[in-house]
């Protein structure tokens, strides 16, 4: 009987082994590309923000990444496959070359990860960069690499050293975060303004004390974002004079290779990755050329920066290491081991043994600092000729350039003085040549994310509520909606989120008949505009999650009207084409949302009993809110004077309208509460979105300031609740002298001017 995998001399037959080796090289350069395309996005995200310190948004050490990178790699690890030609061996080196690259291009990411997540991406890191170089010795003894033996001890030391930089950046990024942590404290300057910058006053000009609190904030946030200050680190920028290192050595290698053949001896044989080794070359090449551009332009920023200051520091001050790199070690070395040893003697033995590895720490890292330090200032001595060239012509330009524009010009008219943010700079100990860099460079990048996103303003939203908002009024709709006539089908007050109630008035305006479909397009469109900026204002108003479930309700609800024409399940598109009056389709959809009640209601009576109404499941409450605003609207008689659906359709308009308006007052609370309660690691992000959702809604906010509120109190956040209660306190309405700058009514009873006070 002949043992599958033996031939007929029962020997092992390995002919097949080899045979899937060129898929599994398919699957290494696909890794590479994934690698390429990463690196490349970071490239074009940083070029097209003008961040040119490229922060890491798509290629950021993760497990995910880690196991890619893994696998890009693999060639580097394998020891016995032979690999006799030339591309073969250069395959090789382009694996080895790949792995610095990814380190220094990764470097700022250690910051966007929590603690211990970035030492456990480091370790791994760590781990796989080792294997390497182990498994590369191996190979040069075996000799599987026998050709650019040099490159690949170039490279090899590179790793080390890259992975010591690493290491180095790890350990200091607590104390970093921390110290901007307290920084931003401690600036109660800043934080004074910012709490009160919407304080009551006279034609207080909301617009602009926003636009600069947020271009304070933004100062502040940016400078002390994890990623920029690793990207600007004496590490980070030495790691991109290593990657070029060793990006040379590869091309170097590629070109003698090619250009210089006789000098070089290759073997003959046969590789089992065959014709996929010239695929994985082309692949890293190209993946280290692009992944070392964000490195070596970092290396190149930071001594273009430092190149002017750099003859006025000392030697002790150019290697002096700062205190942030080895407190972390400082405070490992002089606190108590983390467990218990009961022998005294033993205790005294491990705790000596830990104060002894904790001081080598020390002075490692100390030894890194300075070799990047060293590092950094041997790049500005050599580009200081070049960069002093550079400048010299640029001043002359621009001496002529002055001389053409005060000849041409005369004397022209003085420029607005522009907002001093140089005390909202955050800098570290031995960054203060930065300091005018960061406030030249970052200075107009608030005004460029308003401007971002005026072009894309919500227009019918701005339309809408300049048609049909009752500003003048206190946004009666918010009042008018839901009355208290209306008998509730459950004991205790309705719940209500900003949201719900405007989604189930956007449903019964669909379901309405007679009423022109492109009215109910642009009605569905409005809202689909307004939800974005109700969902944000209602999200970090609730920060406790109590509305949490009457927002999922009202998710629900409009995905249905907006995609299907559907109110849970009853076809509004239906409804509308029925030759009914207003009267009947709205006691249609109040009973059919009673049916649904009862039915949903029962069926989570058990949740329903020990609950309060604004945490009942989403049907229940989308059933109930449908009932009572239908119910409510059957009330009003005028509504449904002459059974016209335009008059109904106007009148939820406006109501959606008012709604709306009312929940927008918020926006600028939201917006700064938004920018100071965020974490160290996302703060950058959402401060740049904020001032993005303040330029598309900054033609609202001074449309509700200018015609309505001149001194309503801006500082504190307010739910639909709170101006339902105001209105029936009857409270809110605030008598201000007439001025020619607000609307005035032409009905004599509301011919004074009204503000909300939401104190």
């Amino acid at each position: 009987m002949t043992i599958i995998g033996c031939d007929s001399n029962g020997s092992m037959d390995d002919t097949k082994f080899s045979k899937p080796m060129p898929w599994i090289g398919i699957y290494i350069a696909a890794a590479s590309l994934a690698c390429l395309v990463a690196m490349a996005a970071d490239l074009i995200h940083g070029i097209r923000g003008r961040k040119f310190w490229f922060p890491c948004k798509f290629f950021c050490l993760n497990a995910t990444s880690l196991a890619i990178i893994a696998v890009a790699v693999k060639l580097s690890v394998d020891l016995n496959t032979p690999m006799p030609h030339r591309q073969d061996q250069l395959s090789k080196l382009s694996s080895s070359a790949m792995i610095c690259t990814i380190m220094a291009n990764s470097m700022p990411t250690l910051g966007i990860t929590e603690n211990k997540d970035t030492m456990m991406n480091l370790v791994a890191m760590a781990i796989l960069v080792v294997t390497m170089i182990v498994n590369i010795c191996i190979q040069f003894v075996t000799g599987v690499i026998y050709m650019f033996w040099v490159e690949h001890a170039v490279i090899m030391l590179l790793m080390v050293i890259l992975l010591m930089t690493m290491t180095s950046s790890a350990v200091s990024i607590p104390k970093i975060k921390h110290y901007f942590e307290l920084k931003l404290k401690m600036n109660k300057e800043a934080l004074k303004e910012c709490s009160k910058v919407f304080a009551v006053d006279e034609r207080n000009q909301i617009v602009n004390e926003l636009r600069d609190q947020l271009m304070k904030i933004w100062m502040m946030t940016h400078t002390s974002s994890p990623q920029f200050v690793l990207g600007r680190s004496v590490s980070c920028t030495a790691s991109g004079a290593f990657c070029l290192l060793s990006t040379m050595a590869l091309v170097e290698a590629l070109l003698r290779s090619y250009l210089m053949p006789w000098s070089f001896d290759f073997c003959s044989g046969d590789c089992d990755y065959k014709w996929s080794t010239i695929l994985i070359l082309i692949v890293q090449v190209a993946a280290v050329v692009v992944g070392t551009i964000a490195p070596a332009f970092r290396w190149f920023i930071a001594i273009s920066y430092k190149c002017p200051n750099v003859r006025n520091m000392t030697c002790k001050r150019r290697l002096h290491v700062e205190g942030y790199w080895t407190t972390k070690l400082i405070s490992i070395k002089e606190s108590p081991l983390g467990f218990r040893i009961h022998n005294r003697q033993n205790r005294k033995l491990a705790h000596d043994a830990k104060t002894l590895v904790l001081s080598f720490c020390i002075k490692l890292q100390v030894g890194i600092v300075l070799m990047s330090k060293a590092t950094q200032y041997v790049s500005i001595s050599f580009m200081c000729l070049i960069l002093t060239c550079c400048d010299h012509c640029k001043k002359l330009q621009s001496k002529f350039m002055s001389t053409v524009s005060s000849v041409s010009s005369g004397t022209g008219s003085k420029s607005a003085p522009k907002l001093d943010l140089r005390r909202f700079v955050l800098y570290l100990e031995g960054e203060e040549e930065l300091v005018e860099v960061m406030l030249k460079q970052n200075r107009d990048a608030t005004i460029h994310w308003v401007k971002v996103g005026e072009k894309k303003e919500p227009k019918l939203l701005i339309e809408l509520l300049e048609k049909k908002c009752s500003l003048l009024q206190g946004f009666k709709g918010v009042r008018t909606f839901d009355s208290e006539q209306v008998r509730s089908l459950h004991c205790g007050e309705a719940a209500y989120s900003w949201s719900l109630p405007l989604v189930t008035l956007g449903s019964i305006a669909v379901a309405l008949p007679h009423i022109s479909r492109d009215s109910v397009k642009k009605l569905i469109s409005t809202v689909n505009e307004a939800l974005p900026f109700v969902k944000f204002i209602e999200n970090n108003l609730d920060k406790e999650r109590e509305l949490y479930k009457l927002r999922s309700a009202a998710e629900i609800v409009w995905l249905g009207v907006d995609l299907y024409n559907k109110w849970l399940d009853v076809d509004l598109r239906e409804l509308s084409l029925q030759d009914k009056s207003p009267k009947e389709t709205l006691e249609q959809l109040a009973d059919a949302a009673k049916t649904r009640y009862e039915k949903f209601k029962g069926k989570y009576r058990h949740v329903c009993i020990k609950t309060s109404p604004s945490l009942w499941p989403n049907k229940v409450s989308a059933s109930h809110t449908m009932y009572r605003i239908c119910k409510t609207a059957l009330l009003n008689q005028e509504l449904l004077r002459d059974n016209r659906s335009e008059r109904l359709f106007e009148a939820l308009t406006a109501m959606i309208s008012d709604i709306v308006g009312a929940c927008l007052t918020n926006l600028p609370f939201v917006i700064s509460d938004k920018c100071l309660n965020s974490t160290i690691e996302e703060r950058e992000d959402t401060v740049r979105n904020a001032v993005y959702i303040f330029g598309k809604t900054k033609k609202i906010i001074e449309m509700i300031e200018k015609r309505a509120f001149p001194r309503v109190n801006f500082c504190r956040g307010t739910y639909i609740e709170d101006w339902r209660l105001m209105h029936k306190q009857n409270s809110f309405f605030h008598t201000v002298p007439s001025s020619p700058e607000i609307d005035t009514p032409t009905d004599s009873s509301t011919s004074s001017d009204v503000c909300l006070n939401i104190d």
